[in-house]
């Protein structure tokens, strides 16, 4: 791992979803090497396996889940509380772009499949683990969003509104959670290269790239670096907000 700042996570338990490859991966590989131990959510049981070997042995535990299912998401919730005890940070980086289309020419059940994964994905793994942090009265939360739910992008409507309801529902919880120890944020990043790219055609990710002005897209330790001072303890005094990464894509 790149060298960087050093944030202490010893004797913190987190769940990453997405976390068996691209942004998810590196962020959970960010905070075990901080001491954290690290349940992986991802409904991909390859990707898992493989994911696991990149752990030292005993840092990491595994869940088969689709995070649009609540009996399946409650489930994984209480299992990795078994496996790990109480978790301390969720971060919810779970995500499909969806297919690039108009909205006119944009299928019901392609929308539906964004929304439920994008949106309502977030909405029931922070119901289903803020009851963990609560008696404990501190948590860190992070959700993935993008820049496309602040700016919606062209033939991306449902990947750009479920990232702009995952913004909201950031600013929402962090207010109703901002008299206990635990803070809710999120972060809006631009395109970052990872497999989710094999789901978009080149003409989006030319448009993606031609937008950022520093030339070049994200990388995914850059991502879990922001991420990692978001979970950790130093993030005190910020919730509901919401951190651009977009290499001069957005500034405001």
């Amino acid at each position: 791992m790149a060298s960087g700042n050093s944030y202490d996570f010893s004797g913190r338990h987190a769940v990453v979803t997405g976390g068996a490859a691209g942004i998810g991966l590196a962020i959970a590989q960010r905070l075990a090497h901080g001491g954290a131990s690290v349940s992986l959510w991802d409904r991909d049981t390859a990707m898992l396996d493989k994911a696991r070997a990149s752990f030292k042995a005993g840092t990491v535990h595994t869940v088969a889940v689709d995070i649009s299912n609540e009996d399946a998401v409650n489930a994984a919730a209480a299992q990795s509380q078994r496996d790990g005890g109480i978790v301390d940070i969720l971060v919810t980086s779970a995500g499909i772009t969806g297919p690039n289309k108009t909205v006119c020419d944009y299928a019901v059940a392609d929308w539906d499949q964004v929304m439920n994964i994008n949106l309502r994905g977030p909405f029931l793994c922070c119901r289903a683990i803020v009851p963990q942090m609560r008696p404990g009265n501190y948590g860190r939360i992070v959700n993935i969003a993008s820049i496309a739910g602040k700016e919606g992008n062209p033939n991306a409507s449902a990947y750009s509104a479920s990232k702009a309801g995952v913004i909201a529902l950031t600013k929402s919880l962090g207010k109703e959670l901002a008299q206990t120890g635990i803070t809710v944020n999120c972060i809006t990043p631009a395109a970052v290269r990872t497999a989710m790219f094999s789901q978009m055609t080149q003409q989006h990710i030319d448009y993606m790239l031609s937008k950022i002005p520093m030339g070049r897209f994200g990388k995914t330790e850059e991502i879990a670096a922001l991420v990692a001072w978001l979970c950790s303890p130093d993030c005190s005094f910020t919730t509901g907000g919401v951190f651009d990464i977009s290499g001069g894509r957005a500034t405001y």
